[in-house]
């Protein structure tokens, strides 16, 4: 920390002056104040500025405290401060963020990179105990837990024959499954048990991180709930709160008034490393939201809403910020449920300032009052608390967009991306368009003969029957919802009503609930729908990311096996933010995101070809039509439930105890020593080859030669695409190395559990059935091998180009690598030997990650693309790199067919090139700190 004063800085744009004393006693505990700030801030304050968006404010306040004219100069202050001018120039500014959270899927990598990091320092002559998080780091244990078991529901008596003979009348008895919960988690711990005492050794190994155990909720919810401060009081000064995550949802936080974004795992290990995040200095998007919704609407379905419309604006890469009176109307989780969905639309931040709204809920999750009130007189001190029907405090946007809450409908999204919105009264006809439609984000090409297909099959004793659409998985999951009282207790209320009305769901039907914290266990208890949501199939089968992420675990064998023998489109329903192809389940080619509520109507009906206007849910024993809107809970009766069970007691019995609360946790032996001693027999934890060979001297970057293609893509080619954290399929690579390892094919566990392990995630990367290479007619995770003609999975086809000394590269098209904040995206790649990208546009977190790996991510010039340029990928590219580099420039590529061509170099800035000198990120901090 700095003082200003001390330093003596002169910022032409600013005119010093004293503070009014009242001012300063807002800060008792502030040895030395951020004099330049505060006084720019209270001129905002005072109407003679109001010019920086409140996320831009975050910017120059960190520039301003951690300004030492090294990693953070007087320069950057001046550039921020300059926005109008400086945001369409591409100008680099540097950000500090307060602290870092991840959770284990990408955590486990990067604490094994700090562990692999303490041995490289050793052996350059440093010392290996440098190697510390310097900015605090939290780490949630929360992606591991599988949807193994759930709840069953069992027909005693009765034909249990659906369609034409559903009115008839029978006898059900409901046994669901109460061990599903700690089946799911004793599997848990006996799956990752290496991957959790490695952990555990981190925890103690390093300083300044500390680690949520698992089964205590999801990550981006505990966040929510329990971690952020808004308001960081550290080493005697206040100063907001801010977050980087290893998880592209960390913008979840941003609904709460902390301004926080996914990174990439290498570029948050920096950060924990003490270095600023070098950031192109965003546009900002003002979102001005109006009017009140409508009775029926769910924040869900105002979020699905938002998404669409966003993506539609364009705002890759720029920050949102939502103001206007219609925030007002919004509670802390309406805003952190649309702020989660940042991703899908593509911003950097999705950020609702600070306002009451947001102190009353730092006081109904259990916070220290004390703490709160000072929180809320620094954000008064400083001008950062917002009041949302007061226009005059609108700041100047760079662009303004606006959305009336009342035309928002409620709605679904899918059947591939998020961003495809569709109102629920269009659903049947969407997807029956969606059955004949061009196979593609919105189609299936399925021949009309085949759209009644309909496929017999017996489960547990009774005949059902599948066809396109049928509901096969209906998951309530993710923090995008499940940290919402209002939409939970509304699935709950319906659920009740379902019951009381005499519907039921089928029994094959994977049903599941996996709650963001206890606390939603909690509250749903206490308020009486528990049992209902149990009853429906929708009991706790554990407290994590599950279904979302892909632990959707196993659908029964006679499904699957009606699946197949129809070639049917079955439908997942899941309350998440992620519907990609391949994601969800490996036999359910469309899947749709929907409220918690509408994923139970879709589980009761059992099919999304349905029209809830017109068509009942189901009959009941008595012949009574049921229709959806006889049970849909209304706004008002969600919140007076909500106003009486949803109370502080409730968060703060449950996070008093989330580090201590798990015994298993608690029971694990982990190793003391500073250094971990790896060892060789793991098929978790290895030792990654990432700094074998370095040296403290730095190599020149050489030209590409005659570079093979190793895979060639189209748009919208996804993290999951290239690195999966789904089951690991039998026929696959790294199935067979973990076979050569003596592992049967039920101890494989996922992809996103082996993040820890190099050789299980270099066979993964590229390695999903839904990839799409325009080398091979089907879909499927191979290419071609050019030397050799063969058709081979990829991994294997990297294998021969590298034994043969081949460098390789990856042709795509637009928004390669969207999709979550996977490091192993970029690390995978790299191991395989890919040098370069080239691709009409890259998401922000994959690229980051591709320059900390070492990989040079090209784009095409404006207006070029592979069809404009004729390329076919079996050409050889040579990529000339020249000695002197600079951010963005224009290289060249030459091909072997003797046709040349330019692309733009986007290492976008200086610090970037600085890494790409030093092959990496990692490599450089390694560097610093041996030296």
């Amino acid at each position: 920390m700095h003082s200003l004063t001390a330093i003596q800085f002169h910022f032409p744009a600013l005119e010093k002056k004293r503070l009014p004393t009242p001012l300063k006693l807002c800060f008792p505990t502030c040895q030395v104040e951020n004099y330049v700030f505060l006084v720019h801030l209270y001129d905002c304050k005072q109407g003679d500025c109001g010019e920086e968006s409140f996320q831009q404010r975050f910017l120059l306040e960190a520039a301003i405290r951690n300004c030492d004219e090294f990693l953070v100069k007087k320069g950057d202050v001046e550039n921020i401060l300059n926005w109008k001018v400086v945001q369409h120039k591409n100008v680099e500014v540097p950000f500090k963020p307060a602290r870092v959270i991840l959770q284990d899927f990408t955590g486990v990598p990067a604490v094994v990179d700090f562990a692999a990091m303490r041995d490289a320092v050793k052996k350059l002559g440093g010392d290996p105990e440098k190697i510390n998080p310097i900015c605090p780091a939290d780490l949630v244990i929360d992606h591991s837990i599988q949807v193994d078991f759930n709840s069953l529901i069992l027909f005693l008596l009765g034909s249990c024959i659906y369609g034409e003979n559903i009115g008839e009348p029978y006898l059900i008895i409901f046994t669901c499954r109460s061990d599903s919960l700690k089946k799911n988690q004793d599997l848990e711990f006996e799956r990752n048990k290496e991957r959790f005492e490695f952990l555990k050794w981190g925890s103690q190994a390093f300083k300044n991180m500390r680690i949520i155990p698992p089964g205590s909720g999801i990550i981006h919810q505990v966040n929510l709930e329990y971690l952020a401060r808004v308001v960081m009081d550290q080493d005697g000064y206040y100063y907001p709160d801010s977050v980087v995550g290893t998880d592209s949802h960390t913008t979840m936080i941003d609904g709460l008034g902390v301004l926080g974004w996914g990174v990439g795992g290498i570029e948050a290990e920096a950060v924990m490393l003490g270095q600023p995040i070098s950031m192109v200095l965003p546009e900002v998007v003002g979102y001005k939201l109006l009017g009140n919704p409508q009775p029926l609407v769910t924040s869900t379905d105002i979020v699905l809403t938002v998404t669409k419309h966003l993506r539609q604006v364009g705002v890759v890469g720029k920050f949102v910020e939502f103001f206007g009176p219609g925030v007002a109307q919004l509670s802390i989780a309406d805003r952190a449920t649309i702020a989660n969905m940042c991703p899908e639309y593509g911003a950097t931040a999705a950020y609702f300032p600070v306002d009451d709204i947001s102190i009353g809920y730092l006081i109904q999750t259990g916070r220290d009052k004390e703490k709160v009130m000072c929180t809320k007189k620094y954000l008064e001190a400083v001008g950062m608390l917002r009041d949302f029907k007061n226009s005059s405090q609108d700041p100047d946007f760079t662009q303004v967009v606006e959305l009336d809450l009342h035309t928002v409908v409620p709605c679904c999204s899918g059947p591939k991306r998020p961003q495809d919105k569709v109102a629920v009264s269009d659903m049947k006809k969407d997807f029956e368009t969606c059955l004949g439609a061009k196979q593609g984000f919105k189609g299936f090409q399925i021949a009309p003969d085949r759209h009644n297909t309909i496929v017999k099959f017996n489960f547990e004793g009774c005949d059902f029957e599948l066809a396109h659409g049928s509901v096969v998985i209906a998951a309530i999951t993710s923090c995008t919802n499940t940290s919402n009282p209002s939409v939970m207790l509304g699935a709950g209320l319906l659920a009740k009503k379902a019951v009381e009305a005499g519907l039921t769901v089928k029994p094959y039907i994977k049903t599941s609930l996996s709650p963001g914290s206890g606390v939603v266990t909690y509250y749903l208890r206490e308020s009486g729908v528990m049992s209902y949501l149990s009853q429906l199939g929708f009991d706790v089968v554990g407290y994590g990311c599950m279904t979302c992420i892909g632990n959707s675990g196993p659908l029964p064998e006679s499904v699957v096996a009606a699946i197949t023998q129809g070639d049917l489109v079955a439908v997942g329903v899941l309350s998440g933010n992620r519907n990609f192809e391949g994601r969800v389940h490996p036999n359910t080619r469309a899947n749709y995101l929907a409220s918690p509520p509408l994923v139970i109507a879709y589980a009761i009906a059992g099919t999304i070809r349905i029209d809830f206007e017109k068509e009942p849910l189901g009959i009941n024993a008595s012949g009574k039509k049921i229709f959806l809107k006889d049970i849909w809970p209304t706004r008002n009766e969600i919140q007076v439930v909500e106003h009486q069970f949803v109370i502080p007691g409730m968060f703060k019995e449950v996070y008093q105890k989330i580090e201590t609360v798990n015994e298993s946790w608690n029971a694990l032996d982990a190793p003391s020593d500073k250094l971990y001693t790896w060892n060789p027999k793991s098929t978790y934890i290895k030792s990654p080859p990432f700094f074998d060979g370095l040296t403290l001297a730095l190599q020149t970057p050489k030209t590409i030669e005659d570079a093979y293609v190793l895979l060639s893509f189209g748009d919208s080619v996804t993290t999951d695409h290239i690195s999966p954290a789904g089951n690991i399929a039998r026929n696959s690579p790294a199935a067979r190395y973990l076979m050569s390892r003596g592992l049967t094919p039920r101890e494989f566990n996922s992809y996103g559990s082996r993040r820890g392990n190099d050789a299980v995630m270099a066979r993964g990367t590229f390695a999903n059935i839904r990839l799409v290479n325009k080398f091979i007619d089907k879909q499927g995770p191979q290419t071609v091998h050019f030397p050799s003609g063969e058709i081979l999975d990829v991994f294997d086809a990297a294998e021969r180009y590298k034994q043969a000394g081949h460098p390789l590269i990856v042709l795509a098209g637009k928004e390669y690598g969207a999709g979550s904040s996977r490091d192993w995206a970029a690390k995978g790649p790299f191991l395989l030997g890919v040098k370069a990208v080239l691709a009409e546009s890259y998401e922000r977190i994959h690229r980051s990650n591709l320059v900390g790996m070492g990989v040079i991510p090209l784009q095409y010039l404006p207006g070029e693309d592979a069809g404009s340029l004729g390329l076919t990928g079996r050409e050889r590219y040579t990529i000339i790199i020249p000695e002197k580099l600079k951010p963005q420039m224009n290289i060249q590529i030459k091909l072997d067919t003797g046709k040349t061509f330019h692309a733009i170099m986007r290492f976008d800035t200086d610090v970037e090139l600085t890494y790409f000198h030093n092959g990496g990120i990692l490599n450089y901090m390694i560097r610093k700190m041996a030296s």
